[in-house]
């Protein structure tokens, strides 16, 4: 090999390991799924930042401590591994939504549900327009989903009131794959939020914090 050959191929090495370097070290960014009907899809605006920066801190994750408003059905949803979906209320998909959220699960994206009160029927009608040959199903306790770091021997934490029912933790599978996780009467997103908001005790914020980020955990491992 003359020398020129072995300065290129030097610095095609070094390129590379670059390329590679700047990989792993950037960073992963989570999304909020907006959609139509008049549900405040909205709501929570403190929870992902902070559960980012719990996430980074107990996990050792990299993600950013901020959150990007995704459409429900926009071509931008592909860019995302997580996104969360939450409101109180109304949820619309149209055909095309349906089509595209469904794409992308299949695809490997992971959905998380938080049901912030009222939106329960709503969603259900949604999500069987995506996948009308899925039900959901709730996921028994032993499901890997509550224990990741964090382990939740009796599935979901109720971190909120709300109709006084126990909190229950539905899937949609497909071909084994959990690829939608709803959380129903619990209200994860407002355990995540600033101590202000809700005013709930540090150790239901705790809870609600690690069930989160087992959800995490969960999603990037698949």
């Amino acid at each position: 090999m003359n020398k020129v050959s072995f300065q290129i191929g030097f610095i095609c090495i070094l390129a590379f390991a670059l390329i590679s370097w700047n990989s792993d070290m950037r960073k992963t960014e989570i999304a909020l799924l907006q959609y139509n009907g008049g549900g405040d899809w909205y709501a929570n605006p403190t929870a992902l930042i902070n559960l980012a920066r719990f996430c980074n801190l107990e996990l050792k994750t990299n993600i950013e401590p901020r959150y990007s408003t995704v459409d429900v059905g926009s071509a931008e949803l592909f860019n995302y591994s997580f996104v969360h979906m939450t409101g109180h209320g109304n949820v619309v998909f149209s055909n095309s939504d349906a089509e595209n959220l469904r794409n992308y699960l299949i695809a490997g994206g992971f959905l998380h549900i938080d049901d912030n009160y009222g939106m329960d029927p709503y969603v259900r009608l949604s999500m069987k327009k995506v996948f009308p040959e899925l039900d959901f199903i709730e996921l028994p306790f032993e499901h890997e989903i509550y224990h990741q770091k964090y382990s939740f021997s009796k599935g979901l934490p109720k971190i909120h009131k709300h109709d006084d029912k126990p909190a229950q933790g539905f899937g949609l599978l497909w071909e084994g794959r959990l690829l939608c996780f709803y959380s129903y009467e619990t209200d994860l997103g407002d355990g995540w939020e600033d101590p202000e908001v809700h005013n709930d005790s540090p150790d239901k914020r705790l809870t609600a914090l690690q069930m989160g980020a087992n959800i995490i955990q969960y999603a990037f491992s698949q």
